[in-house]
């Protein structure tokens, strides 16, 4: 699911906002639901902290805070959500690009808002369908791997750990296989009782049960029973 958090002071901006979204998405497969503020207040914190798989859409200005501040405080530990700025005043757009808060655009109020704003709605689907990540706390780190740079997952039944290659760096986790396997949310497949494998990274299946991913390197942890479940 793609929680949309739309926050604006103005009711009627914060009604064409929530108009627009269900324009593109009601006939869609996609579930979504849309959560609108009027401010930066206490019930926004909390949907802030609690939500997962976030778009935010937020008032630059309202009466407590700047849309720019509530960012930053939102980039310290969520690097995944997808964040567009809404305002009235566009000499604004400078700074959004100075505060470097990986924004993915900013749309005025008054120039051609609902086509820009549709723009957003459909980019920012397509943003969360393929940066999927997996995020965690292990020994007090917080740990934000996006899927598609895993390769497999095994499992270290001397440490009791789990040991997740990417492309770039190898993790030791005190988590076990099902835990990550539901976080990937399908990505992630089974193939061994001690090895998940990225379905996207898969080349190619040989007759001896070895199995050769897209970077070329290859493993033969694919049991019988997950074999005949694979292919």
């Amino acid at each position: 699911m793609i929680n949309f958090i739309v926050v604006d002071d103005f009711v009627e901006i914060a009604k064409t906002i929530e108009k627009i979204i269900n324009s593109r998405l009601m006939n869609s497969d996609l579930e979504y639901k849309i959560h609108v503020f009027h401010d930066y207040d206490s019930a926004f914190v909390n949907a802030s902290n609690t939500l997962t798989n976030k778009v935010y859409f937020l008032d630059i200005e309202t009466k407590s805070a700047s849309g720019i501040d509530v960012a930053r405080t939102i980039r310290k530990n969520d690097v995944s959500s997808v964040i567009v700025f809404v305002t009235a005043h566009e000499q604004l757009a400078g700074s959004i690009i100075k505060e470097r808060l990986m924004a993915l655009t900013f749309i005025c109020k008054f120039d051609d808002f609902e086509n820009k704003f549709k723009d957003a709605v459909d980019k920012s689907v397509e943003i969360l369908g393929h940066s999927q990540v997996i995020k965690f706390y292990d020994n007090n780190s917080l740990y934000i791997i996006p899927i598609k740079d895993i390769l497999y997952v095994t499992r270290d039944s001397v440490e009791r750990k789990c040991i997740i290659k990417t492309d770039y760096i190898t993790y030791k986790v005190s988590m076990s296989l099902k835990e990550i396997k539901d976080m990937s949310k399908g990505l992630l497949i089974q193939t061994h009782r001690s090895c998940l494998i990225n379905k996207q990274r898969i080349r190619k299946i040989d007759k001896t049960n070895k199995i050769l991913l897209d970077n070329n390197e290859e493993t033969n942890l694919l049991s019988s029973s997950h074999r005949k479940e694979l292919m």
